[in-house]
């Protein structure tokens, strides 16, 4: 697939609004501050290359349409996504991806996953705010740190 898909991302530090590539090797920053920023897409059919191949960890968001949880933790999910540099955050809409869904087990939604170069290292179900969810990312991520050598 040659067609670079984009989403408009704008830097928490300067304002400035940011075409960031949904995948992408490293880290994005702001191209006019050069501060790292929050990372947000949404997958589908370009799951294998928005999450499976990211160079950093992902959060998959696993939702649906018609869940009122889902609407409450996505401003909480963006909450987490200001962890710059450091994740990035990938909504999946499972009505319109039941593959993803059947592939990673769905029984409720929402269901969060962290993903690491394809791996799922830790896996959540329902809504939390954010101040639980940062600490789960921060966790999930911290364990697999001494793992990934090898």
């Amino acid at each position: 697939m040659s067609t670079v898909q984009a989403t408009n991302i704008t830097c928490p530090h300067c304002g400035r609004t940011n075409r960031v590539p949904v995948a992408a090797e490293g880290r994005p920053r702001c191209g006019n501050c050069k501060q790292p920023l929050p990372w947000m897409a949404d997958a589908g059919d370009d799951f294998t290359e928005v999450v499976e191949q990211a160079t950093v960890p992902v959060v998959v968001d696993l939702w649906a349409t018609w869940c009122g949880p889902c609407r409450m933790v996505s401003p909480a999910l963006e909450k987490v996504a200001g962890l710059a540099g450091t994740i990035k955050l990938v909504k999946v809409d499972i009505d319109k991806n039941p593959r993803l869904a059947r592939r990673f087990e769905v029984q409720a939604v929402p269901t969060l996953l962290v993903l690491d170069k394809g791996q799922t290292i830790a896996r959540q179900s329902g809504a939390a705010p954010a101040p639980a969810l940062r600490r789960w990312v921060e966790q999930s991520i911290a364990v697999r740190e001494p793992a990934g050598k090898g």
